[in-house]
């Protein structure tokens, strides 16, 4: 009878034991959870359909140009006296960060093409000691550009009345945010610039960081 008794102690505490384990396992497990969701993948948002735009340098530029490689967008005008000089120099930031690099590019759309021709963006781009070779101020009819920005970036881009403007620079009103763009021109990415509480300070290391995730991608 004693025996009995000793063999089913053995086994409940071996029971309680195994139980232990488990939940420690489990509890192990579930720190881990968040590391694995912050390394995974970034989501695929869309894809990038085919443009045909003009640089700063008066060249065309298609999306075969920018396959194979990651590249970030926004969408700004020269005449813009709010919130787009400061975009343009947080791009400017970037192109330092990635200085040397031969995959990463850098895209800036105009939303106002009649004034913005490829001499005016050239003498933007300058202005911000863009490096050509790695940043393009892009430029084309309304519709062109439309078609990249609005259907394929997700950005806005809307001309105010003449009634709604503050000034004569207050013409439109458009996102103030960098999208990302993967080697196989699929959207990626949205990054906020600035306000909502968000320090480009901030920012930047993240899009950096996953400028370098979508590099390392096939």
């Amino acid at each position: 009878m004693d025996s009995l008794t000793e063999r089913l102690s053995r086994t409940l505490w071996v029971g309680v034991g195994l139980a232990i384990v488990t939940l420690c396992a489990t509890f192990v497990l579930s720190q881990l959870q968040p590391r694995k969701r912050s390394a995974s993948k970034l989501p695929v948002l869309g894809q990038v359909a085919d443009f045909t735009l003009t640089n700063q340098a008066g060249e065309v530029v298609t999306l075969a140009d920018l396959r194979g490689k990651a590249w970030v967008a926004d969408i700004i005008f020269t005449r813009c006296t709010g919130p787009c000089p400061r975009m343009t120099k947080q791009m400017g930031t970037l192109q330092d960060s990635l200085a040397g690099d031969a995959g990463a590019r850098l895209v800036t759309l105009t939303t106002d093409p009649e004034f913005d021709s490829p001499d005016v963006l050239k003498k933007y781009a300058a202005r911000f000691k863009a490096n050509q070779a790695q940043w393009s101020f892009l430029t084309g009819t309304k519709k062109q550009i439309a078609g990249l920005a609005i259907d394929s970036l997700k950005l806005t881009a809307v001309e105010k009345k003449p009634e709604e403007r503050t000034d004569a620079e207050d013409l439109f009103i458009h996102s103030t945010i960098f999208v990302l763009v993967d080697k196989q021109a699929r959207l990626r990415g949205v990054f906020e610039t600035g306000g909502a509480g968000v320090a480009w300070t901030e920012v930047q290391p993240a899009l950096l960081k996953a400028i370098r995730q979508l590099e390392r991608e096939p």
